[in-house]
């Protein structure tokens, strides 16, 4: 169920991130900072264990990491599904009856070039890992998290047409090494055809 692939939109394309991607992800990491805000982009030095990093828990089986690529295949970003879940369900109450799907999954360390940004790439981008995650691991839950004083990406998020559920307060370490605030956001497999339609009608 949780195997390497490759999807495919119309304005970008998302295939497994490789050793062959250092050199482009360490030349887009190489860029201006600030383009990045709050995002979690390896440094220039560091985009070798950034990507040994990712094959690890591809490997491990507990991520999906993707680069992001333009048709002509150039990689102008990264995005990951993580924290796959398959939950304890008690006996006889699974509704799925043992299928080997997953429950929940969220989407994260999403990162891109300056001059995709606010583009169809993300939205494309988006679009794509949301429907691998409802339609063929049939989750119940998609869940997106960001700092809570990044408002380009909670914007982003929630044109997504996901949910606010709320504040995590000192959740984890944010990149400025702050305990970082977390906003939490979810899609739920019964909201995910309207989520769909309205994403599509965004790309065109």
């Amino acid at each position: 169920m949780i195997e390497s692939v490759t999807l495919q939109g119309r304005f970008v394309m998302l295939r497994p991130l490789s050793r062959d991607d250092v050199p482009a992800l360490r030349s887009l990491a190489a860029g201006p900072r600030r383009t990045f805000e709050w995002a979690m982009v390896p440094a220039t030095e560091r985009a070798e264990d950034y990507v040994e990093n990712a094959l690890a828990q591809m490997e491990r089986r507990t991520a999906l990491v993707f680069a992001i690529c333009l048709p002509s295949g150039e990689l102008v970003g990264s995005t990951r599904l993580f924290d796959l879940q398959r939950w304890e369900w008690p006996e006889g109450r699974d509704p799925r009856h043992g299928e080997d799907v997953l429950d929940a999954a969220e989407i994260g360390y999403t990162w891109l070039a300056e001059r995709v940004q606010r583009t169809a790439v993300n939205t494309e981008a988006k679009l794509l890992l949301l429907r691998h995650a409802f339609e063929t691991w049939r989750c119940f839950r998609v869940t997106l998290k960001t700092d809570e004083r990044n408002t380009r990406s909670r914007r982003a998020i929630e044109r997504l047409g996901a949910h606010f559920d709320g504040i995590l307060r000192a959740f984890q370490p944010a990149v400025d090494g702050k305990p970082r605030n977390t906003a939490y956001y979810t899609i739920l497999a019964s909201e995910w055809p309207s989520v769909e339609a309205a994403l599509r009608k965004k790309l065109g």
